[in-house]
């Protein structure tokens, strides 16, 4: 890794921090957290945080009325309360106003100055600005009005009753950005974000590396009352080669590593998802639950009579060994999909018995198939692409043992993705990754209203019975009423079989022994403000 050198005047403390020399060096290391992203960063504005490559730095940068806890709760952040109308439509959030923007010698005098509800209906508003053309402005899509009602009162008015519009506000989108900073004539907020998070803007060499520098001002505090963060800097590089990233790690060059890439997987992973004996001194493996579910689609409105038999979908369900999947293919790193499409470490996840392995009754409901349409050589054809070719080769040995033949057709990602919007394939490989802690998220792929292209329910799935539950949570403020009517959707689901679950994905996380306090959440959202590194002393 490059050494970061900056100026004596300006940067003497971060090239101490950030350098790869020795001596004083050393001693300051464990200030500086180090990763690196393989993909590309287009802006850290959080209006375009489309990505977890952005997600995961406008994180650090930014605030906004409320975030996730570990556990995907919802929790105050600069919002310290609010209020839901008793209709469920109007939020009326209370601001602290004890949060400063991170210094910018544009605001005047003090080169700071304090959040107030204006900034929240400036940055909202902002997401719906044709001129900004966010990829944001869908989470807004419910709201009537938004408006400051004084310095410390905003308030937000929904069109109609969306219980998981607080886990919408979450998301980076509606962080809180300065008008007159990101309005200046010139200024290319872009490149240089200003924002109220745990680190600030420093230094941004595209496709380089970016520094973040901690933030002085920065309001919250931990159990003791020290201000966080704690660590001083932030120091991400951007080699585009996974492998290469790899093994700086191992090289002790970086902190952390996040994901299971197959160029490295065996190297640091046994077949049963542990660490390889060799590193298991100096790195640490964190995993849990990511809200990710893989799965096969089937397209209900298309012209394959095939696939349109109930029998023909659930006998695949049922003709193959999802945890043998898992432990060869995956290195167990994921969970058999048996219980349905919302994935665990969701609240509303039921554990459902879905579909596990029973070869004898996939092989019944394809002799049932072929005696009841006379069809000796039932085929089906499945679209995927080169990254999970090896899955597709098992499933398809696996499904000919039940009497099925399945021709694999290999597709670039972007055209795949393209062919299953229009509906130009009948059977193909999909993921759905969550935006927004709510099973909701999961369940609006199986309403009819959401037909792709204009929405996600890409197996064009149409049911009066789900529809009408989907549309009664909607109005269901109490969660454990809304999780009961989630629990039913996703049994029809099972039943009716538009899809294959294939496994809930894991995160996997790798750091160095000395790093401390990094958590995991089903959403792999990178927090560093309660991180420590212990000093290393060997």
């Amino acid at each position: 890794m490059r050494s970061i050198i900056f100026s004596i005047s300006a940067f003497c403390l971060l090239l101490l921090m950030v350098s790869c020399g020795k001596n004083s060096t050393e001693d300051k290391d464990h200030l500086v957290f180090r990763y690196n992203e393989s993909a590309n960063i287009s802006s850290l504005d959080p209006a375009f945080s489309k990505s977890q490559a952005i997600i995961w730095p406008c994180n650090l940068i930014f605030n906004g009325l409320v975030q996730l806890d570990d556990s995907l709760h919802i929790q105050p952040d600069i919002a310290k309360s609010w209020t839901i109308s008793s209709d469920g439509k109007t939020y009326t959030f209370t601001l602290r106003k004890d949060v400063y923007f991170h210094k910018n010698a544009l605001f005047g005098k003090d080169s700071t100055r304090t959040v107030t509800a204006t900034d929240f209906e400036y940055s909202l508003k902002r997401l719906r600005d044709e001129k900004v053309a966010s990829p944001g402005g869908w989470i807004l899509q419910t709201v009537a009005n938004m408006k400051a009602k004084n310095d410390s009162i905003f308030e937000i008015t929904l069109q109609k009753p969306f219980p998981a519009f607080l886990g919408l506000l979450s998301m980076k989108y509606a962080s809180v950005v300065p008008k007159e900073i990101v309005e200046t004539p010139g200024y290319d907020f872009r490149a240089k974000p200003v924002g109220t998070g745990p680190f600030q803007f420093k230094l941004w060499e595209e496709n380089v590396k970016l520094v973040l520098r901690k933030n002085p001002l920065y309001f919250e505090k931990d159990e003791q009352g020290v201000q966080l963060p704690y660590l001083e800097a932030v120091a991400i590089t951007f080699l585009p080669d996974k492998q290469s990233g790899f093994l700086q790690f191992v090289q002790g060059k970086l902190d952390f590593v996040s994901g299971l890439d197959p160029s490295y997987k065996d190297e640091i992973l046994t077949q049963k998802g542990d660490l390889q004996s060799k590193y298991q001194n100096d790195i640490n493996l964190i995993t849990g639950a990511y809200l990710n579910t893989e799965y096969l689609g089937f397209r209900m409105d298309g012209t394959d009579k095939t696939i349109l038999d109930k029998r023909i979908r659930q006998a695949m369900n049922y003709g193959f060994d999802r945890k043998k999947m898992i432990l060869y293919l995956r290195n167990g790193m994921g969970t058999p999909a048996t219980s349905g499409i919302i994935p665990a470490g969701l609240p509303g996840y039921a554990n459902l018995k879905g579909y596990d392995y029973d070869l004898q009754k996939a092989r019944k409901l394809i002799a049932e198939y072929k005696k009841a349409t006379g069809n000796p050589n039932p085929t089906v054809y499945l679209s995927t692409n080169a990254t999970y070719i090896d899955i597709t080769e098992y499933l398809q040995r696996e499904w000919q043992k039940i009497g099925l033949n399945v021709q694999v057709d290999v597709t670039p990602p972007a055209t795949l993705r393209q062919a299953i919007a229009t509906g130009k394939v009948s059977f193909f490989r999909a993921s759905w990754i969550a935006d927004y802690p709510d099973a909701e998220n999961y369940l609006s792929l199986f309403y009819s209203k959401n037909f792709a292209p204009n929405g996600p329910n890409y197996t064009h799935f149409k049911n009066a019975t789900f529809d009408a539950l989907y549309e009664k949570a909607f109005l269901e403020n109490d969660i454990t009423k809304r999780n009961e009517l989630y629990r039913e959707m996703d049994a029809l689901i099972i039943d009716e079989a538009p899809i294959i679950p294939l496994f809930y994905d894991r995160v996997a996380r790798f750091t160095r022994k000395n790093v401390v306090n990094l958590g995991i959440n089903p959403l792999n959202l990178l927090q560093l403000k309660k991180v420590k590194k212990l000093p290393d002393h060997s």
